[in-house]
C-alpha cells in the first residue's frame, strides 16, 4: 500500500526549472511531463501516451499540444484530451491523458496530484514574509535524498539532533541538554528550544557577526504533509529578547519542501528568508554555502538510515520523549491515506440511522 498523501500540493519545482522544454518529474512515483505554455503558464500532464507508452517527455510541442514523438498522438496541453490521431478523423475517449492542477506563485511551482475536484488553491502554503519587502528571499537548491519522504520530514521537526549532526554549522554542545518543547495540537507540529547566554553557532559565527554570547533558538513548523518551516536565530545576550521579540536578532526562515519521488526517494526544496543584508547582494550566496554543509549532514544522516532500515532487525525499534514531534506527524499522514482510501458516503445519513453524538 501507498504511503503518500495524493490530496495535497506538493511543490513541483522552482520556476525556473520551467521553460518551454517539455521535461519530466516524478513526484509520487507518477512521472509528469512539466512545460511553459506561450501565454506564460505551466502545463502538466502525465507522461505516458495511452498508445504504445512512450513518455511524451520524448515527443515534442505543437503550439500548446504536446505530439508523442511514437505514432504522432497529439495532446491538449491544459485539458490532456487527444486533438489528433494521424490516419484516423475519430478520436476514442480513451486516448487522453490525466491533466494535473498547477499553481505558481512567488517563483515556486505547485502541483496537485489527487482528486482535482477537492484540489483548494487557498491552501496552498504561504507566509507573510515571502510578500513583505523588509524581507530577503532567495531560493537554493533541490537536495536529492535516497531516503523516504518520512524519515526526511522527520528530522526537520527535531531539533535535538542539531548539536550531533550540525557540530560546526547549525549546532554545538552548548544545546545538547536543554529540552526541547513540542505542541501538536494545531495545523503545524511545532517542536522548539531556546538556548540562553551561550556562544554563537558557526552559522551565526560567520553571518552575524556575533562576537560574544548570544540566546539563540530553533523553531521547527512541520506542515502535513511535507512542507516545514525552521524558525531560527541569534541576538546578544545583553539584548534579553523574549519568545515573541525575535524580529529584534539575526532571523533566518529556512523553508523547506519536500517531494516524494519514490517510496525510497525525495527532493528537498530549499529556500531561506532573513531580516538582515537585504541589500546585500553576496549574503545569500554566503548562507547557500553555510545551508548546503549543514544539508549535506542531514543527507548523510538520513540515507545511511535508509538502508539500515531495508535491512533485517534483531529488536524492535525504540522511541524517546524527543519523539513526540514524528510521532504524531506519522499518525497525521496514516490518518490522511486512510481517509483517500475511503469514499464517505455518510455526509447525509440514512433516516434508518438516529445519530444521538
Amino acid at each position: 500500500m501507498t504511503s503518500f498523501v495524493r490530496n495535497a500540493w506538493y511543490v513541483a519545482a522552482w520556476s525556473r526549472e520551467i521553460d518551454a522544454e517539455l521535461r519530466r518529474f516524478t513526484i509520487l512515483g507518477e512521472h509528469v511531463v512539466i512545460f511553459r505554455r506561450r501565454d506564460g503558464g505551466i502545463s502538466a500532464l502525465e507522461d505516458r501516451c495511452p498508445h504504445r507508452h512512450l513518455p511524451l517527455s520524448m515527443g515534442k510541442r505543437i503550439g500548446d499540444d504536446v505530439q508523442c514523438g511514437y505514432h504522432g498522438l497529439t495532446f491538449d496541453g491544459i485539458t490532456g484530451q487527444c486533438t489528433r490521431v494521424p490516419g484516423q478523423t475519430n478520436l476514442p475517449a480513451a486516448a487522453c491523458v490525466t491533466a494535473y492542477e498547477v499553481e505558481e506563485r512567488h517563483d515556486i511551482v505547485w502541483i496537485w496530484m489527487g482528486d482535482p475536484g477537492r484540489a483548494d488553491r487557498g491552501a496552498i502554503f504561504d507566509m507573510p514574509e515571502l510578500s513583505d519587502p523588509n524581507w530577503a528571499v532567495h531560493q537554493g537548491d533541490a537536495l536529492h535524498l535516497d531516503a523516504n519522504y518520512l524519515n526526511v520530514a522527520e528530522n526537520l521537526v527535531d531539533p535535538a539532533h542539531v548539536s550531533f549532526v550540525h557540530p560546526t554549522t547549525l549546532g554545538n554542545s552548548a544545546s545538547e541538554n536543554v529540552p526541547v518543547h513540542v505542541r501538536t495540537d494545531g495545523e503545524a507540529i511545532v517542536a522548539w528550544r531556546w538556548i540562553r547566554d551561550a556562544e554563537p553557532v558557526g552559522f551565526f559565527k560567520a553571518f552575524g557577526g556575533f562576537d560574544g554570547n548570544v540566546d539563540r533558538w530553533h523553531y521547527y513548523y512541520l506542515h502535513t504533509p511535507c512542507t516545514a518551516v525552521i524558525d531560527f536565530g541569534s541576538a546578544p545576550t545583553e539584548d534579553a529578547i523574549g519568545e515573541d521579540e525575535r524580529d529584534r536578532g539575526v532571523r533566518i526562515f529556512a523553508l523547506h519542501f519536500m517531494t516524494p519521488i519514490t517510496e525510497g526517494q525525495t527532493v528537498d526544496r530549499w529556500m531561506h528568508v532573513r531580516n538582515t543584508a537585504q541589500d546585500d547582494p553576496e549574503a545569500a550566496e554566503r548562507m547557500d554555502v553555510l545551508l548546503r554543509k549543514a544539508f549535506a549532514e542531514d543527507k548523510a544522516i538520513l540515507e545511511a538510515v535508509e538502508k539500515e532500515e531495508a535491512r533485517p532487525s534483531k529488536r524492535r525499534p525504540i522511541r524517546l520523549a524527543i519523539d513526540k514531534g514524528p510521532l504524531v506527524y506519522r499518525k497525521r499522514i496514516a490518518q490522511m491515506i486512510e481517509m483517500e482510501r475511503h469514499e464517505d458516503l455518510a455526509a447525509d445519513p440514512s433516516p434508518a440511522f438516529v445519530y444521538h453524538d
